[in-house]
């Protein structure tokens, strides 16, 4: 039998020392570990109040503590939102509410975000202050310098009668088979007007849906172009058909300059330019109409530009300078200036009487045997280089002893360098002939005719070569001084009354003027006149002169509600106390001419190393006023453009410590009753990417959304300056 005496030893031992550890009372070592100073300043800051709270909204019930913010961060409700509706009274958007992202490109106000973005700051509580109705920079000028750019009268040969399309009313014109038609502004190629023709759910058929033009005249024996550009949402097919004074009414062509003949075009989403030409008139015929069948497919929105739409007599010269041969018609009996050599070809004036048409002469070229066409070549020569990249058109008349062809180009005279008409048939009657080429150099001074091809006799008669000059035709009509102040006087009108009615169920005081006085002279406005402008900048001023400001205030004030307060805006008052005297002295003028100006506006983008006593100054002098004072736009950087990355804590500190003052300083100096509010204009710091203060930690959140020193000492400045005491 197994000894297990042992083993019950063991466990006894076991038992005894869990019994002793059992009754062992814990005691803590001695000793502890402190909160490193950034975590507790951090703990300080972070037990701070949102900023609203510290103000005493009984004692101070008009004061505006506001933010700055874009209008997408705002709407999507999410961080950025949550902490401006914690913190701040008042909300200004950066860039929504002005001229150029509210004013469309025809004119038009597009408010959707703005009317949104009310409902959002209403059912936030928080205001919405309006920044900015006339200022220079961040403007629709495209529309407006538009509205002033000269007028382009264009000579017309356009044989179509548009007066129906243009004024939308289709008179003479005739629509059948459409679900829409329109014409409708800002829809053409450029920003025109264009047609919009909408084909049936049952479309399948090119009568399906067709327009039908007015009559044309026409003279028989004339050439005329037909020419629109069209497109169309989906892919479409088109041709067109023509009246009964045509011999072919329904012809297969080459619409679209593509080599081929069809019996439709097609469009889709870009505009395509439909061109042909037409001749073969019935006899007798002495008016035509055209019809555009559209039918061939369901559901397409097609639009035919106005602007292109026209039908030309192809013999009617127009947009060409003066012939450039001297001796064209040979009526003189001889060929001078005309020469030419190769394969023993001759040219000659003709005897009398075997001229296009009966007139006594013109010119023979005969070509004893084929050769190479360039063997036998009849030229003139002209001093002056023909103009480089100009079309140049060349028409005559021409028949030969037998049919064949020539052909002609212009030449350089060294390297023989060429470019070249299209080549021309010949036959025995007289027949017209028109070609053009268009120069690819600037050295091309000989006309050539090269008939080394052709065999015979070949009589030239009424030859012309004519530069197409792209300015003929046109007259440029510059708008008056007085024309263009009257223009963007309605202009401002227009924008003032769009917006500040659509928001003066909520809005109760505006940026209406906004950094009008200029730098270098501050007594003077800011103009754009001899500065190269960015495609945004539009200096109202420079139209209206002086008193723009004045129309200005008095259109807020006509289109808004009775007690909104009316600011002027501007920025640098503090740095530059004459550009401060030069906006108030600015203000007197327009209150001198009728005008009430409410408070005045200043920016305040500064750093810690600006001039404090300046500071001051500023404030005495914008007190001294009895306007309304506000901090618009106040944020402070580090000095020397100071990224985040670099920023020290002394830095910080200054920061934090200018904020303070800045705030105490309005406080001390501005009277309670014209203290209209600061706007922190950059709560958080700046992102490299902005476009603003791009990478500068100047505000009093980092871009991570933790407070900052220079919230703790704004929030101090406001406990103690709007508080209860």
């Amino acid at each position: 039998m197994k000894n297990n005496n042992s083993k019950y030893i063991f466990i006894l031992g076991i038992l005894v020392m869990t019994m002793l550890y059992s009754c062992y009372k814990y005691k803590p070592l001695d000793f502890s570990v402190s909160k490193p100073d950034d975590v507790t300043a951090q703990e300080d800051i972070d037990a701070y109040p949102a900023l609203k709270s510290y103000i005493d909204t009984v004692a101070y019930p008009d004061f505006r503590f506001g933010a700055a913010v874009s209008i997408g961060d705002y709407l999507k409700k999410g961080v950025m939102y949550r902490m401006v509706n914690r913190n701040f009274q008042e909300i200004v958007l950066g860039y929504a509410m002005k001229h150029g992202a509210v004013v469309q490109a025809d004119g038009s106000l597009n408010l959707d975000n703005v009317n949104e973005l009310i409902q959002a700051a209403k059912s936030a509580g928080v205001t919405l202050y309006g920044h900015t109705l006339c200022w220079h920079a961040n403007q629709n000028a495209t529309y407006l310098n538009s509205l002033i750019a000269p007028d382009i009268i264009v000579s017309d040969n356009n044989l179509l009668d548009m007066s129906g399309l243009k004024d939308g009313s289709f008179t003479g014109w005739s629509v059948n088979g459409a679900t829409n038609k329109s014409v409708d502004a800002g829809t053409g190629q450029n920003g025109g007007k264009a047609i919009k023709l909408t084909s049936s759910g049952t479309a399948q058929n090119a009568w399906d849906m067709s327009m039908k033009t007015p009559t044309i005249p026409i003279q028989q024996g004339h050439q005329y172009v037909v020419s629109f550009n069209i497109k169309s949402d989906i892919p479409g097919k088109g041709r067109i058909s023509f009246s009964s004074d045509l011999t072919n009414q329904y012809p297969w062509m080459d619409w679209m300059s593509t080599g081929t003949a069809t019996e439709a075009f097609v469009t889709g989403s870009t505009w395509q330019q439909v061109k042909f030409t037409l001749s073969d008139f019935a006899s007798g015929a002495t008016s035509f109409s055209f019809n555009f069948d559209l039918g061939y497919l369901p559901n397409v929105n097609y639009y035919i530009d106005l602007s292109t739409l026209s039908v030309e007599d192809k013999d009617v010269s127009s947009g060409l300078d003066a012939n450039l041969f001297a001796n064209a018609d040979f009526e003189a009996g001889n060929i001078n200036g005309w020469s030419g050599w190769g394969n023993s070809s001759t040219r000659a004036a003709s005897a009398s009487g075997q001229g296009y048409g009966g007139s006594n002469f013109s010119m023979i070229m005969t070509n004893p045997s084929v050769v190479n066409s360039w063997e036998a070549q009849t030229a003139y020569d002209f001093t002056t280089p023909f103009q480089n990249g100009s079309t140049y058109k060349l028409s005559f008349y021409v028949k030969g002893s037998v049919a064949g062809s020539a052909s002609a180009s212009l030449q350089e005279t060294t390297s023989y360098a060429s470019d070249n008409f299209p080549s021309f048939n010949i036959t025995t009657g007289w027949t017209k002939v028109e070609l053009e080429a268009t120069t690819t150099a600037g050295d091309r001074t000989r006309f050539l005719f090269s008939f080394g091809n052709y065999a015979g006799s070949i009589y030239l008669d009424n030859i012309a070569l004519q530069r197409e000059d792209p300015n003929s035709g046109t007259t440029t009509i510059e708008k008056t001084a007085d024309q263009k102040k009257q223009i963007i006087s309605d202009a401002l009108d227009k924008w003032i009354s769009g917006i500040v009615t659509d928001c003066k169920g909520y809005v109760k005081a505006w940026d209406v003027v906004n950094e009008p006085m200029d730098d270098g002279n501050p007594y003077n406005l800011k103009s754009g006149i001899g500065k190269v402008l960015t495609s945004d900048e539009f200096f109202w001023q420079d139209y209206l002169g002086k008193d723009y400001a004045v129309d200005a205030f008095n259109l807020a004030r006509k289109y808004g509600n009775p007690g909104d307060k009316l600011f002027i805006n501007d920025y640098g008052l503090e740095s530059n106390l004459d550009k401060c005297k030069g906006l108030i002295q600015y203000v007197n003028y327009i209150e001198t001419k009728g005008a009430k100006v409410d408070g005045i506006g200043t920016q305040m983008h500064i750093d810690i190393n600006a001039d404090s006593s300046k500071i001051i100054q500023m404030f005495q002098l914008l007190a001294a006023t009895g306007k309304l004072i506000r901090i618009s736009e106040l944020d402070i950087g580090l000095g020397n453009n100071t990224q985040t990355a670099n920023a020290t804590a002394a830095q910080y500190l200054a920061q934090a410590n200018m904020y303070k003052f800045v705030i105490d300083q309005y406080f001390k100096n501005i009277p309670a009753k014209q203290r209209y509010g600061i706007t922190i204009w950059s709560p958080l710091d700046s992102p490299t990417t902005s476009s603003w203060r791009a990478g500068e930690p100047i505000g009093l959140w980092t871009g991570s959304y933790v407070r900052k020193l220079a919230y703790e000492y704004v929030a101090e400045a406001i406990k103690e300056n709007l508080g209860k005491h």
